[in-house]
């Protein structure tokens, strides 16, 4: 077993020089989930393999910490469902 890093984090730890877009996208990656109200106008953008919607209908994304489209409904309790089903944390997007 390794011992716990307790050294507290310095700033040379947190350089964003150091961070690359990969890196970014991949933070909280299977833990963390956004919500995202939705128009169904908007949904081929996210969801390509979505059918055709009736105009202006609200809808409710779930994407991944990444920005991956997971889920699509048109309530905001079926995406918080599904989240804590797969033990995601959600996060809402305004």
């Amino acid at each position: 077993m390794t011992d716990l890093n307790t050294s507290p984090l310095t700033a040379a730890d947190l350089d964003p020089a150091e961070f690359n877009a990969a890196d970014l996208a991949a933070l909280g990656e299977g833990h963390i989930a956004y919500v995202r109200s939705i128009r169904s106008d908007e949904v081929m953008r996210l969801f390509p393999q979505a059918p055709q919607l009736t105009p202006g209908l609200d809808l409710f994304a779930l994407l991944s910490a990444s920005g991956a489209p997971i889920l699509l409904a048109d309530s905001r309790e079926v995406i918080l469902a599904n989240a804590a089903e797969h033990d995601l944390f959600p996060l809402s997007l305004h």
